[in-house]
């Protein structure tokens, strides 16, 4: 599932691309996965432009030249293709070569632009979506995101007053996206490693210097996996056609029954908060 850095790295690529040009034409291939009535997607979409793309947490937010906004979540398989010519560039999910015959039988909405360029949304799984909204729903779907973790709102006193009253476990608060927006397995694992703070601890128990380590260990992994484009286990392809390196830099994830780089014990691996957790547990108390 891409995660905050691969989203990032999707949208910072699309802007490239994407924006100010005249959507000519829109196939809706499979109408659940857009939550308006295909009738009215089509209608305020074609003869439309992108002229931003922005995100809150892992949700890609679109704005419309009119009509408001287009949100586009890829969930877990979802991934966004877009097409030149002999150009294929792709961001989020991939199964296998992304370098196939388009659309394929993962396509679900295909995007056609005055340049003659496409955009699709590929989804396998297809728990992934796309939606109109306007301004007061838009700020609706705001009000339901945490905190922006690169954001200046983040600071340590705030990160203080979100963990210490809580009693689950460390893991699971940080991956709840009303209280902190966009982290995801992956990087909480990287984080805590880094922190020193085991997955299981409940939030409450934390000292203020591990909630210190914490708050100083997530705008640092989460800016290194940004520049290094995301992390990939084959699955996760940028918009220029690269695979994500930053899982060179992984400490724990994807890890388990290696040794530690630090101290050379075995990675562990349990489940927390129902998603499987990587840790050293002579690292981590």
């Amino acid at each position: 599932m891409p995660e905050l850095p691969e989203v990032e790295t999707i949208i910072g690529d699309l802007r490239k691309r994407i924006l100010n040009i005249k959507i000519l034409d829109i196939e809706v291939l499979l109408p659940r996965i857009v939550k308006n009535t295909k009738v009215n997607f089509k209608k305020k979409l074609i003869n439309n432009r992108f002229v931003n793309i922005e995100r809150i947490g892992k949700l890609i937010v679109v704005s419309l030249e009119k009509n408001g906004y287009l949100l586009v979540h890829l969930k877990m398989t979802g991934q966004l293709v877009y097409q030149k010519g002999n150009k294929i560039i792709a961001g989020g999910h991939s199964e296998g070569n992304v370098r196939v015959t388009l659309p394929n039988k993962w396509t679900r909405v295909v995007f056609t632009f005055q340049d003659k360029s496409r955009l699709y949304f590929n989804d396998l799984r297809t728990f992934g979506y796309l939606r109109i909204v306007n301004s007061k729903e838009l700020e609706i779907v705001k009000s339901k995101f945490g905190v922006e973790p690169l954001g200046i709102e983040l600071t340590l006193n705030l990160l203080k007053k979100i963990i210490k009253p809580r009693k689950t476990s460390i893991k699971a608060l940080l991956l709840n996206q009303r209280i902190i927006a966009g982290l995801g397995n992956i990087y909480v694992d990287e984080i805590l490693f880094v922190a020193k703070v085991r997955p299981t601890r409940v939030a409450n128990s934390l000292k203020a210097a591990e909630i210190e380590s914490i708050y100083k260990a997530i705008r640092p992994i989460l800016k290194k996996a940004i520049k290094a484009r995301g992390t990939t286990f084959n699955n996760f392809v940028d918009a220029n056609g690269k695979i994500g390196n930053f899982v060179s830099k992984l400490k724990v994830y994807g890890r388990a029954g290696k040794k530690c780089k630090k101290c050379g014990s075995e990675i562990e691996k349990i489940k927390v908060a129902g998603r499987g957790t990587h840790f050293c547990a002579q690292c981590q108390i």
